[in-house]
């Protein structure tokens, strides 16, 4: 469906229908992935840790590591890292070198829970873009990121 449909209007100008159009791409990308990630009681932000986490294979990260590396920068990581806590996914550890320094870390469930999720996010991914040719998926790529930087 067109965007000027969806918003039953005639015509839009080019830079505010871009805006629109990453919007609602947006907006069902994150409708996917928590009705995709809701079964196993975990936030898109929660997932984005964890993944994080296991991306520093086996090294603790602090906040601001993983604060930086989030997807939605809005997030509150602390309660987010509190809640996996919770979960038993991430522990957190005061550093031995800086007392000051909390660190976190992927547990053994967080890693398995990745294991099973990791398909499902994969498939979701691929069936995202498939109304869309590969030639297409990498120009699409390139000028959101021109657009983003």
């Amino acid at each position: 469906m067109k965007t000027e449909e969806i918003l039953k209007t005639d015509h839009l100008k080019d830079t505010k229908k871009l805006v629109i159009n990453i919007m609602l791409c947006a907006d069902k990308a994150t409708t996917m992935m928590n009705e995709s990630l809701k079964p196993h009681e975990i936030s898109i932000q929660q997932f984005n840790v964890l993944r994080i986490l296991r991306g520093q294979k086996g090294t603790p990260a602090n906040l601001s590591t993983i604060q930086e590396r989030m997807v939605n920068k809005m997030s509150n990581t602390t309660r987010l890292v509190d809640k996996l806590i919770h979960k038993n996914l991430v522990e957190r550890f005061v550093c031995k070198e800086n007392r000051r320094k909390i660190e976190i870390i992927i547990t053994k469930e967080g890693l398995k829970l990745l294991e099973i999720l990791d398909p499902i996010i994969d498939h979701l991914e691929d069936n995202f873009s498939n109304s869309i040719t590969k030639e297409e998926l990498l120009t699409l790529n390139q000028l959101l990121e021109k657009v983003r930087n």
